[in-house]
């Protein structure tokens, strides 16, 4: 089966002006999955213009329940395709079926999260002076640009969406071009609703940037959150300055994971596979540096490696598979470059990772890789490399063990495995990182905020303070005077 996807603009779905389409593709064996019509600069200012349009018009701005009911609607939508959708997930993404049927359900969760929240946004009243009152409401911000990655698409779409949605603004939706076929298929489960006024979601897909810089700089866009690399983080926040635009960025991330001498080494080391492996290792929040007390650092060298080196990568459409391929045949090569790199400069080459043959040759499929080496300093142990690549380290005290997670740029994630509470705690609040998982890792709630230190980003996600990004306060002031 062939899908097709068009541009949502005014409430109406159409072709690309230009008439420009893209190949979706099948990251484990390089087929095509769909088409899906390219937009461009035109077609980014039609769809701010349609959601501005809409956005000026209080039936939906100032309606709360209407806002609640179309949400939860949303939700039962897509819970009912849910096997579908699923499955197209794996075919544009990779990530094994059972993760695709987890991340849908999780989307649903995180509707429904915010479908009640869309009838809670209080403000308050002050009596500042005798018959003086100011009075605090929270409004919403205006139209919002969301730009969504490939790597979580149905998730990562819905927690910026949702919220926008909620708080009452409306949007424009530029969707990765890798995954653009899910992200239509989930938001034609939306706007097939009846009561959702037109020009209130919009959708332009395309290949390039000229959408994309469009939102970023365009003074009608009031609010632009985006995922993805640090590097293109910096570009946005540069290009958003001159209009002074809301930002909700996240970044990169270099999660460590402190390990420490009262574990369980055949119970932990699967679980860090699990967490180093998740999308292939091409999730911000994954494992990528193992810290270990001195003390059983050797035991658990010799159990990650054989975690690792037992998962079974395949097709996401297999059963039983634990790994998938990486996107596209551009990530699959700068991953590998550099997953070399480290290769060649490591202190030890632990688990040495790399493309698959055979029946995997058409697939961007990249097994992982596990190096040891003691400098926090070198680029692999600093640098973000999206895929299956762990840094093992070695400590010997919780301060070290803290110091040697707190070397470097980012501050995301985390994760303390100890039966010691009172330390894992202590630890937990002495790292750097916005979430910290304690005996577990990647865990994330639609109630529970997540975001990043540092470089990490602007702003959280989930939870109820994912709407303040999407919100204005405004004071009006009124002396009434005294009887």
């Amino acid at each position: 089966m062939s899908f097709h996807a068009e541009n949502l603009i005014g409430g109406v779905w159409q072709k690309s002006f230009s008439g420009d389409v893209i190949d979706s593709i099948d990251p484990s064996n390089g087929a095509v999955v769909g088409r899906v019509e390219s937009g461009g600069k035109d077609e980014a200012e039609a769809a701010v213009s349609a959601a501005r349009a809409a956005f000026e018009q209080p039936s939906w701005s100032q309606n709360p329940r209407l806002r609640q009911l179309i949400l939860l609607e949303w939700a039962s939508r897509i819970e009912q395709r849910r096997a579908d959708l699923a499955r197209l997930l794996t075919l544009e993404n990779g990530k094994p079926l059972a993760h695709a049927s987890a991340e849908i359900a999780a989307s649903v969760s995180e509707i429904r999260y915010y479908a009640g929240l869309a009838r809670h946004i209080p403000g308050h009243v002050l009596e500042v002076e005798p018959g003086t009152f100011s009075t605090l409401l929270r409004e919403p911000a205006g139209v919002a640009g969301l730009i969504i990655p490939w790597n979580a698409p149905a998730v990562l779409l819905i927690r910026a969406l949702a919220p926008a949605l909620a708080a009452g603004c409306t949007s424009v939706v530029k969707p990765a071009p890798q995954t653009a076929l899910i992200s239509a298929e989930l938001i034609r489960c939306l706007t097939d609703i009846d009561a959702l006024p037109g020009g209130v979601v919009n959708l332009v897909a395309e290949q390039g940037n000229r959408v994309a810089e469009y939102l970023v700089k365009s003074p009608d866009i009031d609010v632009l959150s985006f995922t993805g690399s640090n590097a293109t983080g910096q570009l946005i926040m540069a290009a958003a300055a001159p209009t002074m635009k809301k930002l909700s960025l996240e970044l990169g991330g270099k999660s460590a994971c402190l390990l420490f001498e009262d574990i369980d080494v055949a119970a932990v080391a699967p679980k860090l596979a699990a967490a180093a492996t998740i999308i292939a290792g091409q999730q911000c929040t994954a494992a990528r540096r193992v810290l270990v007390h001195s003390s059983r650092y050797q035991e658990m060298k010799i159990a990650l490696r054989s975690a690792l080196a037992a998962l079974k990568i395949g097709s996401g459409l297999e059963a039983g598979i634990d790994m998938g391929p990486l996107i596209d045949a551009a990530a699959i090569g700068a991953v590998s470059r550099k997953v070399q790199d480290a290769m060649d400069a490591a202190d030890e080459v632990v688990l040495r990772g790399g493309r698959l043959n055979g029946e995997f040759a058409k697939g961007f499929f990249l097994s992982p890789t596990i190096v040891a080496h003691r400098d926090t300093s070198a680029s692999f142990v600093q640098e973000e490399i999206f895929g299956p690549f762990i840094v093992l380290e070695e400590f010997e005290d919780e301060r070290e063990a803290v110091t040697r997670t707190n070397h470097t740029e980012f501050g995301l994630s985390a994760s303390v495995w100890t039966n010691d509470g009172a330390r894992a705690m202590r630890v937990a609040r002495a790292v750097r990182n916005g979430t910290v998982w304690i005996n577990d890792h990647n865990k994330l709630f639609a109630e529970a905020e997540t975001g990043g230190y540092r470089r990490s980003g602007l702003g959280r996600l989930h939870g109820y303070d994912a709407l303040i990004d999407f919100m204005e306060t405004k004071h009006i002031y009124q002396s009434c005077g005294t009887v």
